[in-house]
């Protein structure tokens, strides 16, 4: 089974406001860039929007390690709690789960691999974390240029 890194990242101008997403996948020492925008989201959807994006830019049933520095889209799976919400028909305990959409399609996909979510520091020393940050914030500023 090919072993695959996946860097992602979301930015928002505003929050809600324009948003951008990277994800950076590394096979062998190559990489592929990915990066796009919205008119209208949130930092939240525009995480979990790059770890769908890398995801699916697999062609086969891969390895993967996902690197973010959101909490959000990682502690669902390194806490369990999306098997909670799934259990409860997608909603929380104090009630409505937002992001349904996002969440049921990561959940789709992460089930297509094997997958090992690493939590990194944000805005710190990880090269790839912040290159996806700058190249969200890119995406959203070409946006803005549309």
């Amino acid at each position: 089974m090919k072993k695959v890194d996946i860097y992602t990242d979301g930015s928002c101008e505003g929050n809600p406001g324009r948003g951008g997403w990277c994800a950076i996948l590394i096979y062998k020492g190559a990489e592929k860039v990915l990066t796009g925008a919205e008119q209208s989201s949130t930092n939240n959807r525009m995480e979990l929007t790059a770890i769908i994006k890398g995801l699916e830019a697999l062609k086969e049933k891969c390895e993967v390690t996902v690197y973010s520095d959101s909490s959000y889209a990682l502690n669902a799976f390194l806490e369990g709690w999306i098997y909670s919400w799934i259990a409860k028909g997608w909603t929380k305990k104090d009630g409505e789960l937002k992001n349904v959409d996002l969440w049921k399609q990561l959940h789709a996909i992460v089930s297509k691999h094997k997958v090992t979510f690493i939590k990194v520091k944000g805005h710190s020393d990880n090269e790839l974390n912040n290159r996806c940050d700058i190249e969200a914030k890119n995406a959203i500023k070409t946006l803005n240029q549309c």
